[in-house]
């Protein structure tokens, strides 16, 4: 299902979903080293408000947006990016909904996104971290294109430049015949 996605900026009344995934602790275990013990976001709803008031509409700087079916209208996950100037970086997240992991949503949610930030928005590259224990994410990632930059204290770094995502990973009817 190659194209069963698509970036769904939220709505107020759509803050059901953010809160059912940040209290689901299936979703949430990658979280727990930071929020013990076992990665749920402590008052979700509080933090629901904060981010419709901090990122819904302030592209190309934040951008947030749920993944949705496009067959059913189902969320499966979330996306976003921002700016982080002091470390000259563009730092990305995805969490794709624990009963609907395994399916291909996260190498489509991060080809969504990554379209999003390079064609739409200009931003230079994407960069995402987290524990090199993590072997789906790393996996899925790479496949999206993105590369390793970097590994310390077991985070591992990995980036992917709108130069190489415009070269590399276009769609073939899109880039023309290769």
């Amino acid at each position: 299902m190659q194209d069963d996605l698509e970036l769904y900026i939220p709505r107020p009344e759509d803050g059901w979903f953010y809160v059912k995934m940040m209290t689901d602790p299936a979703t949430m275990a990658y979280n727990a080293p930071w929020f013990p013990p076992d990665g749920c976001i402590p008052e979700p709803e509080t933090e629901w408000e904060t981010l419709l008031l901090s990122w819904i509409g302030k592209a190309p700087e934040r951008f947030y947006a749920f993944l949705r079916r496009k067959r059913d209208g189902a969320f499966v996950g979330d996306v976003n990016y921002h700016r982080d100037a002091s470390r000259d970086r563009w730092e990305m997240g995805i969490v794709i909904y624990a009963p609907e992991r395994g399916k291909g949503y996260g190498g489509q949610g991060l080809r969504l996104l990554a379209d999003r930030a390079f064609r739409v928005d200009g931003v230079p590259r994407l960069n995402n971290e987290f524990e090199t224990t993590r072997d789906a994410a790393y996996h899925i990632h790479e496949a999206a294109g993105f590369r390793e930059i970097g590994t310390e204290d077991g985070i591992v770094l990995l980036e992917l430049t709108q130069e190489a995502y415009l070269r590399d990973c276009v769609p073939q009817d899109e880039a023309g015949a290769r």
